[in-house]
């Protein structure tokens, strides 16, 4: 695991109140403003080297991270980039300013100082461009939000990138604003999403929806692709709890759809969202009960009722836990599919199939209950359905390992792109979207205190 350091992304490591005009005596910080927006380094203009050793930096009292900037420096042997670079800037600087697009703040991105740069001297301009490139470029590449600071978000995160050496290489394309840009997602659901942000912008709201409201879901959901892996697998099971349903992809083309039950909008018991792999089925798998869910529900009943476990193929264990025995009445259903992680969330089948009627199926503890799940599990296990129900019906607890483990996506959506491109949207009812948005502001937390990796 990559150790992160604790430095954060947009902002410095304020060790102290100095800022790096006053700190390393970067006197072109405080010299006149020049009318000309081009850098014009002196000779053996040494100054930036001021960040070996700088614990802060700030250009017109907005904090700068001292450690992106650096190590973008260093490559560049502390040399000035911007002033024999002035169409590249510029190019950058537009592409920045239209943040928007992507459902992003531009002040994330110094926008306003952007818009005033020839107010600064050469060395402030120096400073800001940079930090604005390179943030606006890892925020594309991973999300505005970092994962420490996203609900269960972790494993979602794609790959961290080297935001320096990513900026050179986009200094040295043919387009270097397209090269920006194509750090973002491609994929049909980002660029439908935006095309949605840009009509909900510029059409009149649906009959009943607020525009602000329509505007700022888009925006939430534009930042949670962010946070997917590039390129998604394109053979992948993907769950979208907002949405309710399980989809198959293969070849990136879906092949199998299904109804889900999710958990239920008690914090406690709400489906994270996580990525893992799906390893193998367990065909008549027992159900353990966890013992804070025993003491909570079925202590209760069981006090009241000293048969209830007897009844219902259940023992209880010396550690608290229930467990309860193979079958077609027990909780798990006929089949359960082995996918770890740290959630102990899964998917599995239900004895309860009229609850799949239900438009509303927030009705689990955490776990994925599946509607069709022996037809999901002979998909994924290349095999016909008739030797599923066979294997099932032999009895037993039995373990069958897939030909190929299948990356699953457990996801939480409330505006996506459906497999014809449309946009749909769904309630939001973990209440998580505003959390998202809140903290994609420019002086939210994860604008505040990103640390770098």
């Amino acid at each position: 695991m990559t150790t992160h350091r604790p430095i954060s992304r947009r902002t410095a490591l304020t060790t102290g109140p100095i800022a790096l005009a006053a700190a390393c005596a970067l006197s072109a910080c405080s010299a006149t403003p020049r009318p000309s927006t081009t850098l014009r380094a002196p000779p053996a203009d040494n100054r930036l080297r001021a960040l070996r050793d700088a614990s802060t930096v700030t250009v017109a009292g907005e904090p700068l991270n001292a450690d992106l900037l650096r190590r973008f420096y260093e490559r560049h042997d502390y040399d000035w980039v911007w002033s024999t670079r002035p169409a590249e800037a510029d190019a950058l600087m537009e592409t920045v300013l239209r943040a928007n697009t992507h459902g992003l703040d531009p002040e994330l991105f110094h926008a306003s100082l952007l818009q005033r740069r020839s107010t600064f001297p050469a060395l402030r301009r120096e400073l800001l461009l940079s930090h604005a490139f390179l943030t606006y470029a890892d925020t594309l590449a991973t999300g505005a939000i970092p994962p420490e600071r996203r609900k269960d978000g972790e494993t979602l995160t794609p790959d961290h990138i080297d935001v320096p050496a990513a900026l050179d290489r986009i200094i040295a394309s043919p387009d270097p604003a397209a090269a920006l840009e194509a750090l973002a997602p491609a994929t049909p659901s980002y660029t439908a999403l935006r095309q949605a942000l840009r009509q909900a912008r510029t059409r009149p709201a649906p009959r009943g929806i607020n525009p602000a409201t329509r505007i700022r879901t888009i925006e939430v959901n534009l930042e949670r692709q962010r946070w997917l892996p590039r390129p998604l697998p394109a053979n992948r099971v993907w769950v979208n709890v907002a949405d309710q349903r399980l989809t198959l992809f293969r070849a990136d083309d879906p092949v199998f759809t299904t109804r889900v039950i999710v958990g239920d909008p008690a914090p406690i018991n709400q489906s994270p969202e996580f990525s893992t792999l799906i390893q193998a089925s367990f065909f008549n798998p027992p159900w353990v009960i966890p013992a804070d869910i025993v003491t909570a529900e079925y202590l209760p009943i069981i006090n009241r009722d000293p048969t209830y476990l007897d009844r219902n193929n259940m023992v209880l264990r010396p550690n608290g836990e229930v467990e309860q025995r193979p079958g077609p009445t027990a909780g798990l259903g006929l089949i359960m599919f082995d996918m770890p992680n740290r959630f102990d969330v899964y998917l599995h089948d239900t004895p309860d199939r009229q609850l799949f009627n239900r438009d509303n199926r927030r009705l689990s503890h955490g776990c994925i209950r599946v509607q069709n799940p022996i037809e999901l599990a002979a998909l994924l296990m290349q095999q016909p359905v008739d030797a599923i129900h066979d294997g099932i019906a032999a009895g037993g607890t039995t373990h069958h390992k897939l030909p190929t483990p299948v990356p699953v996506f457990v996801t939480y959506q409330t505006a996506f792109a459906d497999t014809a491109g449309k946009v749909e949207f769904r309630p939001d009812f973990y209440g998580r979207d505003e959390d998202v948005w809140q903290r994609m502001q420019r002086r939210g937390a994860a604008a505040q205190e990103r640390p770098l990796w």
